[in-house]
């Protein structure tokens, strides 16, 4: 049984407000991507989908004055992933996730983007490959998909959806296990 599911992440008042500032429908498309890309390539769908869930709660506004949001003033300062990876951690521990996993999902959210990485190439693990490519599955041009809305009570009803998804893949992963 998982300590934290997606669920609990969702409700949580950290979530909703850092999640939301980054854009909860964006958070929830990565998260149900996450999860399919997950469970064709052999990753734990769990792990990727709270990373592809958390993978921009770091995520600072970046807006002028009058409220528009400069993208290339982001694409220029911005280290969300950096301290997104912080919060992510320090919350799935403070919520009781094993705390290997919550390693893990820390350091798929610290590595889902180079955006802020000077050059070079780095050499992804299995989950840190399926959060990257989950989060640029739902990607639109100009950060446009960090717009996107979506209500509460839909938003829960997605992520109840995919727990239950992850649940029925980690009990017949269980079941094949055993036979």
């Amino acid at each position: 049984m998982r300590q934290v599911t997606l669920e609990k992440l969702y409700k949580h008042p950290i979530v909703q407000k850092y999640v939301n500032r980054s854009g909860m429908a964006h958070a929830i498309a990565v998260a149900e991507h996450a999860f399919d890309i997950a469970t064709k390539t052999g990753v734990n769908p769990d792990l990727a989908a709270k990373a592809g869930f958390l993978h921009d709660i770091g995520h600072y506004k970046w807006y002028h004055e009058n409220g528009e949001w400069d993208y290339q003033m982001y694409k220029r300062n911005d280290i969300h992933a950096i301290k997104g990876a912080a919060r992510a951690h320090k919350l799935l521990v403070r919520l009781g996730e094993d705390l290997q996993d919550a390693k893990e999902i820390a350091l798929a959210v610290l590595l889902h983007t180079d955006s802020y990485l000077p050059g070079g190439q780095l050499q992804l693990a299995p989950l840190q490959k399926v959060v990257a490519a989950a989060d640029a599955a739902d990607e639109e041009p100009g950060g446009n998909h960090h717009y996107r809305k979506i209500d509460y009570k839909t938003g829960l009803e997605r992520v109840r959806i995919l727990d239950k998804k992850i649940d029925r893949y980690l009990h017949s992963a269980r079941l094949e296990q055993t036979s």
